[in-house]
């Protein structure tokens, strides 16, 4: 009972903390993971022989970086923000090519057993290439580094967007079927009022994989494009001229950016999808 009121008391003395934990209850336990993973990082830095620099090192060696993001000096030497947004530009191209075909390959091979049989061995080849795979079988075909670097993007993004909504089509209720045929829908009528609608958790799941997917593709797709802006090329120029502190920056980067756009597409998925598919 003491101690019940204590922590009522200590809650009240301190209202800010008391508003941060209704307003948001799931932020306290990531946050203290994070602290303890730096904290982890930082104690393996100080064993001798330790390669990699500590979050203390790598603050004090990218501290222009973190606090000049949108710094533009010509060529490409820009800051972080300019860096991630050109990649961003790149992704946004390469996914929506690979969502408009893997949606639509995805619907007819749902529909045909002969094409799905047909294909499938193929599709199943293909989306097990790792995308460094595809970057000099890209460059020998495109020749040019920009529609190179998309089609890495492209062909790593369309695999599970095509199979999940293949996936889905597949999995239309017999009843759904039955219903329109009694109905005499037409095939438009059929596509909007019974396929789309019970394929899209499918769907949206596919793309929800193949977001992330494509934004991990960029380094490979980057990394070909000499001279370039962008967050892979960063990562890659900084390798080049030793910078540790820069490339681990880079990582951070690329992974709250891929947390981002998770969340986002999450929350499309939330405003578009029935309450009971969700």
């Amino acid at each position: 009972m003491v101690t019940l009121q204590r922590r009522n008391n200590a809650t009240a003395q301190n209202p800010w903390l008391s508003r941060i934990q209704k307003q948001f209850p799931d932020l306290i336990p990531p946050l203290v993971a994070i602290a303890i993973f730096l904290a982890v990082w930082q104690i393996f830095t100080w064993i001798p022989g330790a390669t990699l620099p500590g979050p203390i090192q790598v603050i004090q060696d990218t501290w222009i970086l973190i606090l000049y993001p949108f710094y533009d000096r010509g060529g490409i030497d820009k800051g972080l923000f300019w860096q991630v947004l050109a990649s961003l530009k790149r992704v946004a191209i390469g996914y929506s090519l690979a969502a408009v075909i893997g949606i639509s390959l995805g619907i007819a091979l749902g529909m045909s057993k002969s094409l799905s049989k047909a294909l499938d061995p193929m599709i199943q080849l293909f989306r097990t290439v790792p995308p460094l795979a595809w970057v000099p079988i890209s460059l020998a075909a495109l020749r040019q580094n920009e529609p190179a670097a998309l089609f890495v993007i492209f062909i790593t993004a369309i695999w599970p967007i095509l199979i999940n909504t293949a996936v889905g089509v597949k999995q239309i209720p017999q009843d759904y079927n039955n219903v329109a045929k009694v109905l005499q829908l037409s095939r438009k009528e059929y596509f909007v009022n019974i396929l789309i609608p019970a394929a899209l958790p499918y769907i949206f799941t596919g793309l929800r994989i193949a977001i992330g997917l494509a934004w991990l593709a960029i380094i490979a797709a980057e990394i070909i494009m000499s001279g370039i802006v962008g967050i892979g090329f960063f990562i890659w120029d900084a390798y080049q001229n030793n910078n540790v502190s820069e490339i681990i920056l880079a990582l951070v980067y690329i992974g709250v950016i891929g947390l981002i756009l998770d969340k986002c597409m999450l929350w499309v998925q939330s405003r578009i999808l029935p309450e009971e598919q969700k």
